[in-house]
């Protein structure tokens, strides 16, 4: 940074750190890395206004939506005046919104300056459309400037246009000295009209104060407004039949019998999630914040269970101490489902997280934008932070920051991310090459992979010591350990002829195992010691080791080819998850079924046959549609909406 940029930085934080309001945008803590001034400070989804009247493409606004942003600006200006602040730089592209573009947040303070209670400024600064004729003619100022620079703003806002533009500086102030601009349009009354003339006055005596144009009866609705609707939660209005006026049906409101049609019905949920495994033998549904949350991905870990809202929000589930357990005999099999308590992610309200991935010990989400967020164990270097410090809260991956991240998966100590120009990037524990680095060295930052030419990677998922890319033309991609043959990596012949065995490989390699090599993959999850891919055509194919029965064919035997999922073969398999002996998958989006090692709940049933896929019973509810799963070692997380609410299919 330069003197002045460090200045100017310095200036910024200083100012903000006296401001405390809802239109301003909130200063949070500065501190130094690496020579630079970080500043944080809330975040405004929305853009800014200048982008808003861009977008309009020539359409005016309302007069009472031009009115509802001036409102919040006077509020925002009158508490930066009342702290003896000058802004010096308003504009529209300083104005920023929330993400629904209602609430405004005046930004950028970066030359403002603190005045004592009687003085004035001297210093020209600010941007030549903005500044007043007392700036151009170089003479003091004070809080009137602020108000011409709100009148440009105001002005702007009624014309899609700037009130003084000219083709250089020497035309624009004479321009500016001048007081001229083109009328504002005859839709608006003529108090809006007034009240812009009177803010750009030439003479900074006649512009009105701030408690003035407040006292302005245009402006009064709009300020009540604020106050008394703004944020209000709209209701659907329901009108129903007054009731009789005859004695008898008055007395038979006031009485105990009440009719069913007057009985509310229970409010039905958007979303469900279940959970079995690690002791678990049944599926347990899991709390949600509210009947209206509804989840659109989920994603389980060693310890972890998170899910993604689709208003963007991220959920993390907490297991608390269930009461009695202290109590049971050692070696009890019944143990008592846990209390899993939902609660939002703090500190992300204004960011829109949309997808999530558990590790053992860390997590990664990533919002709409593309930026990379961890927290949880630093161990292995697994959060990309350039350490191996633990976060407790989520933390952004700012070696990525200049990427924009599609997709990201953890593996039990790895992450891989895959970004929308087809790049990925590895980091965390490097044994047996599951980086695809080329090396088995570990890494606490984002590191480039390379990938095979002619490949373009669109999905990325991690086991716990290999990986695997899923390309844009629906091919596999694999690298680290393929014991068992479970990366599908070792060459094998269509006769079922292994002609080579592979081992481990320290850099991602197309599949060489028949009929995997011809299929067209749509999704693959990878448990301890096998893996399962999910075609276009909603075939399952598993491969690995069927030691537990987790391949879901008994017959199976140690052969290392890919074989399909015959039980399941006539079905349309809609999802695949992998846990560590264990898989469970979900056909035609409904039915889910589970193989493999049953030990501690982990297929979520009690049948004997555990080898080939059985369906799993939810027992008292309602039919639904999965939206997601995810398995992690022993337990399973299962995300549905209901097929159907109020006679239609659910979003």
């Amino acid at each position: 940074m330069t003197k002045e940029e460090r200045q100017a930085a310095l200036n910024e934080s200083k100012v903000l750190s006296m401001l405390s309001h809802p239109n301003i945008i909130k200063y949070f803590e500065n501190f130094l890395e690496d020579k630079a001034l970080m500043i944080v400070m809330e975040y405004a989804q929305g853009g800014t206004l200048m982008d808003v009247l861009q977008q309009r493409n020539g359409i005016l606004l309302e007069e009472e939506e031009i009115l509802k942003y001036f409102a919040q600006m006077l509020l925002s200006l009158q508490h930066v005046h009342s702290k003896q602040i000058l802004h010096r730089d308003l504009k529209t592209q300083n104005i920023l919104l929330d993400k629904r573009k209602e609430v405004v947040k005046i930004g950028d303070f970066g030359i403002s300056k603190v005045l004592s209670s009687k003085s004035k400024a001297y210093t020209v600064v600010g941007t030549p459309c903005y500044i007043s004729p007392e700036l151009c003619e170089g003479k003091p100022y004070n809080q009137k400037s602020d108000i011409w620079a709100l009148g440009c703003v105001l002005y702007e806002l009624a014309s899609l246009k700037r009130a003084f533009e000219a083709a250089n500086l020497p035309a624009l102030v004479m321009k500016i000295m001048r007081g001229t601009f083109a009328p504002i349009s005859v839709n608006y009354s003529d108090e809006l009209k007034s009240l812009i003339l009177s803010m750009l006055h030439l003479d900074p005596n006649k512009r009105p104060t701030i408690n003035q144009i407040m006292a302005q009866p245009i402006v009064i609705n709009a300020l009540m407004y604020l106050h008394t609707d703004m944020g209000k939660i709209n209701c659907t209005r329901i009108n129903r039949p007054m009731p009789s006026s005859s004695p008898f049906n008055r007395m038979s409101i006031r009485g105990s019998h009440t009719s069913r049609e007057s009985i509310s019905t229970k409010p039905t949920t958007l979303s469900s999630v279940f959970y079995w495994g690690s002791g678990i033998g049944r599926p347990v549904k899991m709390g949600l914040p509210s009947t209206d949350t509804q989840l659109i991905q989920a994603s389980s870990g060693r310890t972890q269970k998170a899910g993604v809202t689709k208003n963007g929000r991220l959920i993390v589930w907490e297991s608390s101490s269930v009461a009695g357990t202290e109590t049971l005999i050692p070696g009890a099999t019944d143990i008592p489902a846990p209390t899993f308590i939902p609660r939002y992610l703090e500190g992300q309200s204004a960011v829109n997280i949309q997808h999530v991935a558990c590790g053992d010990f860390h997590t990664a989400c990533l919002t709409d934008r593309g930026i990379l967020m961890t927290f949880g164990s630093g161990a292995n270097g697994c959060l990309g932070h350039g350490n191996h410090n633990d976060v407790a809260q989520a933390k952004i991956v700012e070696a990525l920051l200049g990427c924009e991240v599609t997709q990201i998966s953890c593996g039990a100590s790895h992450v891989i991310a895959v970004t929308n120009e087809h790049e990925v990037f590895s980091w965390g524990r490097g044994d047996n090459g599951r980086l695809g680095l080329g090396t088995q060295d570990s890494h606490a930052s984002p590191m480039p992979v390379p990938i095979p030419e002619h490949f373009q990677p669109s999905k990325v998922c991690c086991g716990v010591d290999c990986s695997m890319i899923l390309t844009h033309d629906n091919k596999l991609l694999c690298c680290g350990s393929n014991r068992y043959n479970k990366l599908a990596l070792d060459v094998i012949s269509p006769d079922g002829s292994t002609m080579k065995v592979i081992e481990e490989v320290h850099s991602f390699s197309p599949v060489a195992s028949y009929p995997l090599i011809n299929l067209h993959v749509k999704q693959v999850a990878m448990g301890t010691s096998h893996s399962a891919a999910v075609t276009a055509d909603g075939k399952c194919y598993m491969f690995g080791s069927n030691q537990f029965g987790q391949l879901g064919n008994s017959s199976h035997g140690n052969s290392r080819q890919p074989q399909p999922l015959r039980t399941l073969d006539s079905q349309n398999v809609t999802a695949v998850a992998c846990g560590d002996i264990f898989t469970v998958a979900v056909v035609d989006e409904k039915d889910v079924y589970s193989w493999g090692k049953s030990s501690r709940g982990r297929l979520g049933r009690t049948e004997e046959n555990t080898t080939e896929p059985g369906k799993i019973i939810f027992i008292g509810e309602d039919p639904f549609i999965a939206v997601d799963l995810s398995c992690s070692h022993g337990n399973t997380l299962l995300c549905t909406k209901p097929q159907q609410v109020n006679g239609g299919p659910v979003d």
